[in-house]
């Protein structure tokens, strides 16, 4: 017995879904928060390093000075800017103001935008403090 409806796919299906800024920021935050626990781990153990002795530290303190440990922190950095200023956006949401499109839309780009400035800021400063600058 056949089915008397068409087979069509499931809308919205991936050939013609367009990726919309709302579901990227979405995606993001989840990610930055699963980035933001791992990176919590690297944390742990700069501070059991730091408990533990000066040649822990300077080991720990060694891989975080090299290029993939500051690339690393970098990452690291910009995960926590995003995700607390989308944090911030979704409290926001929670009183009941943004839900606009234009509003949702100029809220998330300024989310982005404020991430990369508080960033790179944040590193800078980082890097003159040590010294690396």
């Amino acid at each position: 017995m056949s089915s008397p409806l068409p087979q069509r796919p499931i809308s919205p299906h991936l050939q013609i879904y367009q990726p919309q800024l709302t579901w990227i920021l979405s995606i993001s935050h989840r990610l930055t928060g699963l980035a933001l626990s791992v990176g919590a781990l690297f944390l742990v153990w700069w501070l059991i390093a730091a408990a533990t002795g000066p040649g822990a530290f300077a080991a720990v303190q060694g891989f975080f000075g090299s290029w993939i440990g500051l690339l690393f922190l970098l990452g690291w950095t910009f995960c926590f800017f995003f995700h607390l200023g989308n944090g911030i956006r979704h409290l926001v949401w929670d009183a009941g103001f943004g839900f606009t499109l234009p509003v949702a839309y100029r809220s998330g780009w300024t989310v982005v935008g404020a991430s990369v400035i508080l960033t790179a800021a944040a590193f800078i400063l980082g890097l003159v403090i040590r010294g690396h600058a």
